[in-house]
């Protein structure tokens, strides 16, 4: 069986030229640039890519929003689309579909790309978005016509941390998951599940903090924004530990979990993916569950691709 990794990264190597032209101090910005040879090279990346697995490739939290005026932004994602889509449509052995990028400084064209380039494409089957844009949560009424456009064409989101500015202590460990955390409870107290049923929303890392504090949710909020907690569809990318995958599934449930490992980061040099497998593979759920994980649920979400 195949197995599809619906959170894998790469750098379109276009792209991040342009962005370097744009501000030449980005590596220095981005810790995970260091990894640019397997998230640009794919004969790189070739190297020990992991067996029985295809990847859906969204490009690394580089945004042009944070950068560029909205023309120039929405240009630099039109372009970074194409690189992504050419990835896929080129190495089809590997990656099995891409996920884009929106300028979220530009609205309009962020529905463009949704209706023209994403709602048409074979390779391009999903948006990203971050926990935050623009200094403000993804869950700001700014943003609300993306929500309402990617449930009306039913394109899925995947839903990425990003740091918080406004905060002097972010760190890798614990702050991307309490971004995660916050970022969905600000979508259900939008009540942007009630507003669009039919969205689909993936959350990277397993939906970090929520399964454990499954009775904070359930006893101090409404009943109808703790049910909507169980509307978010999970990755599996925690680097292994299969006690809290088990957690995870114990909340959201074995049809609302897919396949992902964040690769090529987590544990050098090509990523967590063997590890993650062998703690699917070690939880205590059936067969069944375990090939809706690794392919029936993206199939069910994007269809077969």
């Amino acid at each position: 069986m195949t197995k599809i990794d619906v959170f894998a990264h790469v750098l379109p190597e276009k792209f991040y030229n342009e962005m370097l032209e744009i501000d030449s101090t980005i590596p220095k910005q981005y810790p995970f640039i260091k990894q640019k040879e397997l998230l640009s090279d794919i004969k790189n990346r070739r190297t020990n890519f992991p067996v029985d697995v295809k990847q859906v490739i969204s490009a690394v939290n580089v945004n042009p929003e944070d950068y560029v005026d909205a023309d120039k932004s929405a240009k630099l994602c039109i372009e970074a689309n194409k690189e992504i889509s050419n990835l896929v449509s080129e190495n089809s052995d590997l990656f099995t579909a891409g996920i884009a990028m929106l300028p979220m400084n530009n609205i309009d064209a962020s529905l463009d790309i949704m209706k023209d380039d994403i709602a048409k494409s074979s390779e391009l089957i999903g948006i990203q978005l971050f926990t935050r844009a623009l200094g403000k949560s993804i869950a700001d009424t700014d943003f609300l016509p993306i929500f309402e456009t990617a449930s009306k064409l039913d394109i899925p989101i995947l839903l990425h941390p990003v740091f918080d500015s406004r905060k002097p202590d972010n760190n890798i460990v614990f702050s991307w998951e309490y971004e995660l955390s916050q970022a969905m409870l600000q979508i259900v107290q939008a009540g942007i599940f009630q507003k669009f049923p039919n969205l689909k929303i993936i959350v990277h890392h397993a939906g970090a903090m929520i399964p454990f504090f499954a009775g904070r949710i359930d006893n101090i909020l409404p009943s109808d924004q703790a049910e909507d907690f169980k509307k978010f569809y999970v990755d599996t990318a925690i680097l292994g530990n299969t006690k809290a995958l088990e957690l995870a599934v114990s909340y959201f449930g074995a049809d609302h979990m897919l396949f992902g490992t964040d690769a090529p980061f987590g544990i050098p040099d090509e990523g967590a993916t063997e590890e993650i497998i062998s703690a699917i593979n070690e939880m205590k759920i059936s067969d069944s569950n375990k090939e809706l994980i690794y392919q029936g649920n993206f199939e069910k979400i994007f269809g077969d691709q």
